[in-house]
């Protein structure tokens, strides 16, 4: 493990790192100071670097995160550009969630992704079946959403969702639209709930673009 201080919230950041089987730890480092948390180091596949992002994430009293990790492909998971598209390529076609739109890019393998999907889940299924590929360095997720509804519809929607979930604290969060594009700001207690908030949106048929710029208190 790589030492870099004995901060309480940055001992808390290992012991989550170290919790998750997702996660190798060895060769990651930690500096935590005023809630902004940094990762440093390398792991051997692109899910892992996302999968400590998410640990990070879960912990009490993190504002932000850095995420700094290189992925350092062990041999037996480098592999060709060429390889590394036909795979990804197969894996959207099989999944059934999917529409038959989604173009692949690879250089140097980073993978870029493409086209129009009806909804924000499809894009984020399609991103999470490419980051399980060995091979994989880095993805940049370009799919965008067609827009369907009218911004009232939409903003009326995103109230009601806030209302029902039981992890958001609907009267903290402002919600502004700008055509399918929704805004959010206000204060919230945690990474989670910040991120439920901005499922919530998505969730919305017609939004296109959510913009979180929710503060963690």
């Amino acid at each position: 493990m790589i030492e870099t201080g004995g901060e309480t919230l940055r001992d808390e950041v290992l012991a989550e790192l170290e919790s998750d089987p997702r996660v190798n730890p060895e060769r990651i480092g930690v500096i935590a100071e005023d809630g902004l948390v940094t990762l440093t180091g390398t792991v051997p596949a692109f899910a892992q670097k996302w999968a400590a992002e998410e640990a990070v994430k879960r912990v009490k009293g993190v504002r932000a995160v850095v995420e700094d990790l290189k992925v350092d492909l062990p041999a037996t998971h480098v592999r060709d550009d060429a390889d590394v598209a036909r795979t990804a390529s197969a894996a959207l076609y099989w999944d059934t969630l999917l529409p038959a739109s989604i173009q692949i890019v690879v250089n140097d393998g980073y993978v870029s992704l493409d086209g129009q999907v009806e909804w924000n889940y499809q894009r984020e299924e399609a991103e999470e079946v490419v980051r399980r590929i060995a091979g994989v360095r880095g993805i940049s997720n370009l799919i965008h959403i067609r827009q369907a509804v009218s911004a009232k519809n939409i903003r009326d929607e995103i109230d009601e969702a806030f209302k029902r979930d039981a992890h958001v604290n609907a009267g903290a969060i402002s919600v502004t639209v700008n055509g399918s594009k929704v805004t959010l700001t206000g204060k919230v207690h945690s990474w989670y709930e910040r991120n439920e908030a901005s499922r919530a949106a998505w969730s919305i048929a017609g939004v296109t673009a959510v913009d979180n710029q929710l503060a963690i208190l």
